[in-house]
């Protein structure tokens, strides 16, 4: 029930792989998908990778390696700290996991189910073994809820679910423009993990610019404001990267992560919709990156199974802080204003 609460589909696996490869420094990742995650996921960061003597509890439910102290609690700074993410994965598909750390002589690669080691087909033991990799590790979680059949027939098709996990990782590349994205499928949609073509490519270069061209395409990329607000006394930030008044969508395109967190926060939502309201013809949407930092004493993540919603302490504060910030991205933007001009014949008078 547990694991059902935290991976809903694909898309909600590779969220969480995905942002423990962050806290794990990767700068490169890469993301290979099989029937849209549902046959096989797989993802290989360069990161600084797992110590052999701590696998034995990668998958174990609420052993985690990110707090060193309870007072840790207090003051979250990195995406995991319950230890449910990958103990959930392995109840609901089978995982194998292949890490090698700075200074180890070699690569160690362990298989899961249910939270626990187990042997590898065909191998004698459990334990942990030695095999060639270079510095991070490699998650590939195959059959994804082969054990939940009433889950696995609620699933969209395999298409679909690769929409999913693109528009995932397409918001983490746009709040992480350092860490260099690949997602691809593999070849023969199921099978090996070599994939074929990249459908979602970032550079890593940590131009944010750079990373909407490559998720958005280069014409709102041309379209981009940039506005920056800080209420000092609460030690609150808003970082705002959004369209201009010259681009709209059909659907709104918002965003929101609070301390590189990615949420989903309807009041701030809202505060960037109404900045918008008085700018953009009835019935189209924006595009907005808002990246807001609060103190973590004034932050409660843990609201939510998969962190999805977070509570905050100052959040009248910070709807403000966020309207100020899109009011000031969208100033003059309206003297800057493109028409398209139809030309058509007009009926001659008289």
């Amino acid at each position: 029930i547990a694991a059902g609460e935290i991976i809903h589909r694909p898309a909600s696996a590779i969220k969480e792989l995905l942002e423990n490869c962050i806290d794990a420094g990767a700068r490169a990742v890469t993301i290979t998908l099989g029937a849209g995650g549902l046959k096989r996921i797989e993802i290989a960061d360069d990161g600084h990778g797992i110590r052999r003597e701590d696998l034995p509890l990668v998958c174990e439910r609420f052993a985690t390696s990110k707090l060193r102290a309870y007072a840790d609690l207090q003051a979250i700074g990195t995406f995991g700290f319950r230890g449910e993410a990958l103990a959930s994965i392995s109840h609901v598909s089978r995982v194998t996991v292949t890490t090698a750390t700075v200074g180890a002589q070699c690569a160690y690669r362990a298989t899961y189910a249910d939270g626990k080691l187990v042997p590898e087909p065909g191998a004698p033991s459990a334990a942990p073994r030695a095999c060639a990799r270079t510095v991070g590790t490699t998650i590939c979680a195959e059959d994804l809820f082969h054990n939940a059949p009433a889950r696995r027939r609620a699933m969209r098709s395999p298409s679909d679910e690769y929409a999913r996990v693109l528009d995932v990782v397409g918001k983490y590349a746009l709040a992480f423009p350092h860490v260099a994205l690949c997602v691809r499928k593999t070849a023969g949609g199921s099978g090996a993990s070599a994939g074929g073509h990249a459908d979602l490519t970032t550079r890593g270069t940590g131009d944010t610019a750079a990373a909407v061209r490559a998720v958005h395409g280069g014409a709102l990329a041309r379209e981009l404001l940039n506005a920056e607000c800080a209420d000092t006394g609460r030690g609150l930030v808003a970082k705002l990267c959004c369209s201009s008044a010259n681009w709209a969508a059909k659907r709104a395109s918002i965003a929101i992560f609070i301390n590189g967190r990615l949420v989903e926060c309807s009041s701030l939502r809202a505060a960037v919709e109404h900045e918008y309201a008085h700018t953009l013809p009835k019935g189209s949407h924006p595009f907005a990156l808002l990246q807001l930092t609060v103190p973590p004493a004034r932050l409660d993540v843990n609201v939510h199974p998969t962190k999805a919603d977070v509570l905050l302490a100052d959040e009248a504060e910070a709807v403000a802080l966020v309207q100020a910030a899109a009011r000031l991205a969208l100033e003059g933007s309206n003297a800057s204003r493109t028409f398209a001009v139809i030309a058509g014949n007009l009926p001659a008078l008289g």
